[in-house]
């Protein structure tokens, strides 16, 4: 596992460090997100989002569940899911992200706990409020054989 910390002072440059993260993803990766309400989990997936030139607004998929934004530059589809109602893995399982996995960067927040058994090589990224204002302390945590030669400083 490989692990990297950052901090962000404000939305803009959580926005920017999820640039920067989508510039390590590819088709058939899988993100887990956490931390709690008000986090900027999905301020993070907007920077990932323009990272990867896909199709938005990218808001917070709670109440639909899961949106797809296909690439507008050729390059893999973006799918966002949020876990956060749903009641286990079975309900999980129900929305086919496996179906897309391979073509697709996939996103899950509130997913720890439900969609690691979706692969086996994934980034896991724990975001939680700062002490002052809007900043924001990033923990990105690389997981299996994918993350192992790649730095994420």
């Amino acid at each position: 596992m490989t692990t990297a910390e950052f901090r962000a002072a404000t939305a803009e440059e959580t926005r920017a460090l999820g640039a920067r993260l989508a510039a390590l993803l590819g088709p058939g990766d899988l993100v887990v997100l956490s931390g709690p309400l008000g986090a900027g989990k999905t301020t993070l997936v907007q920077g990932v989002a323009e990272g990867l030139k896909v199709r938005g607004p990218i808001t917070s998929p709670t109440f639909v569940i899961a949106r797809v934004h296909p690439s507008l530059s050729g390059g893999p589809a973006l799918v966002h899911a949020d876990a956060y109602r749903l009641g286990g893995a079975l309900e999980v399982d129900d929305l086919d992200l496996d179906a897309s996995l391979e073509e697709s960067v996939t996103v899950v927040e509130w997913g720890e706990g439900l969609v690691e058994g979706l692969s086996e090589d994934r980034l896991e990224i724990h975001v939680e409020r700062g002490a002052e204002g809007e900043e924001r302390r990033v923990r990105v945590t690389g997981v299996g054989p994918r993350w192992s030669e790649i730095s994420l400083a």
